[in-house]
């Protein structure tokens, strides 16, 4: 397919919307755009690039990034959502082209029945394409298969600069390799052709493993990567005593179930009162869950929703941490910083604001092509904190600390309040990633980690 199969005769004008609030997921921080122009056909896009002005514009999709990366402050927003169009699937060598604003969970509908999967899926199957590739996603088989860019065989991309071009390995390589994970900045993605993974089942055989420590976690990942394609862990973030959780581990099973439709969980129908998420109930909670898993069920067998995407079973689970929003928090830290690592848990388990969700990995060697990708061999954390001000926020600022002095780094896609500093330390070649910015494109996340630096983009 080449950049002019993009031309389509049905021809519109983009809708314009002044007045409707766009979030992130962590709804946090709240901000307010001066447009959002909603497209629905790949040509509607570029127009809207030659009109706007000096870094006017960003892309958004669904808006399942938790910070401000896919949010800008003050700009617009081109909402890419109703790019929804699936432009071919071959059931044999499993390549999907479609457009960038296909979720992912638009996707899985059509390829599971046929023998295939996603290659990497993130912990939601509501993100789109082009977000997957913006942030270059990772996924429970890292250690095997590495990061969503990896499996990118090329896409097309609009710029107000140079129009519509092709990107792959071979061609626009530097830019296809900006691209991805380069947080929707290089240019509008208006389609992608993907690389599925073939699968024999659409269940996964899994087994759950409690353990206590560190290298407890690390001892039964080694034995788990060489055998299990999926490992991921959960950790109890209030236990001060010693480090525990829960270890999951699985395969493909040799069954199909297609007949199976998706089904649709509890809605959380309003943000709750703060009240709710005190030390006391999140302690109680880690404590539940962990005597749960580690009582029932080490050996079943799970739908692949109910593996990769528990969350999504629960309609705005995000609204759970009230009105003010919360924040996810994900480091890496090589492994030979485990003392580190342990502080960290020390001083989220001291601090008592606590987490639901505290997601352990160790990130295998695989290399992203992306200039600006996340992971890198280490273990990673991800956390979400209910937002309490200036409490949460003196709280992240101890982790960037120790995270800094590991020689760590941070997440873009799930950051909102991460320093310059911080963002210089975990991305050291952002300078050489800002000749492939679109000159209409900029976002609230961008200018937040680097307008302070002297040699920012002019």
């Amino acid at each position: 397919m080449s950049a002019s199969t993009i031309a389509h005769s049905h021809t519109r004008i983009p809708s314009v919307i002044s007045s409707e609030e766009y979030l992130s997921w962590g709804r946090y921080p709240r901000v307010v755009h001066n447009a959002v122009h909603q497209v629905y056909w790949p040509e509607e896009i570029q127009p809207i690039l030659m009109k706007s002005d000096h870094a006017e514009c960003l892309p958004y999709g669904l808006g399942r990034s938790y910070g401000d990366s896919c949010l800008n402050e003050g700009r617009s927003l081109i909402d890419c959502s109703r790019l929804t169009r699936i432009l071919s699937f071959d059931r044999v060598t499993g390549r999907i082209w479609c457009e960038a604003g296909v979720s992912l969970a638009d996707i899985l509908r059509i390829v599971v029945p046929a023998g295939w999967f996603l290659p990497v899926t993130p912990g939601t199957k509501f993100a789109t394409v082009g977000g997957a590739i913006a942030n270059d996603v990772h996924g429970k088989n890292h250690h095997r298969a590495g990061s969503f860019g990896l499996h990118v065989v090329r896409f097309l991309l609009c710029r107000s600069d140079r129009g519509v071009l092709e990107c792959c390995p071979d061609q626009n390589p530097e830019l296809f390799g900006a691209t991805i994970g380069g947080l929707g900045l290089t240019g509008v993605l208006l389609s992608a052709e993907i690389q599925l993974k073939q699968i024999i089942g659409d269940r996964i055989n899994c087994e759950s493993i409690p353990f206590d420590s560190i290298a407890d976690f690390q001892a039964i990942s080694t034995e788990s990567d060489c055998k299990f394609e999926y490992t991921v862990a959960w950790v109890d973030s209030f236990s001060r005593k010693r480090l525990r959780g829960i270890l999951f581990r699985g395969n493909h099973r040799k069954d199909f179930h297609v007949a199976q439709k998706d089904k649709s969980g509890p809605k959380i129908p309003f943000s709750f009162p703060q009240f709710l998420l005190n030390r006391r109930s999140l302690a109680l909670f880690n404590f539940a869950y962990y005597q749960w898993k580690s009582l029932y069920g080490s050996r079943t067998s799970a739908p692949l929703d109910a593996f990769f995407y528990p969350l999504d079973s629960i309609r705005q689970w995000n609204l759970v941490y009230g009105k003010s929003g919360f924040l996810q928090y994900q480091l890496v830290i090589p492994e030979s910083e485990c003392d580190s690592f342990e502080e960290v848990l020390k001083v989220i388990a001291k601090d008592g604001l606590g987490s639901f969700l505290a997601v352990l990995k160790r990130f295998g060697s695989l290399r992203s092509p992306g200039m600006l990708s996340f992971p890198r061999p280490g273990l990673t954390l991800a956390l979400d904190f209910p937002m309490r001000g200036e409490r949460t926020l003196r709280l992240l600022a101890t982790l960037d600390e120790i995270v800094n002095q590991a020689g760590g780094a941070l997440y873009p896609a799930k950051d909102a309040r991460m320093s310059p500093q911080m963002f210089e330390a975990s991305f050291p070649k952002w300078r050489d990633f800002r000749s492939f910015i679109d000159p209409a494109m900029s976002s609230s996340f961008w200018r937040r980690v680097t307008e302070s630096f002297p040699w920012k983009k002019s």
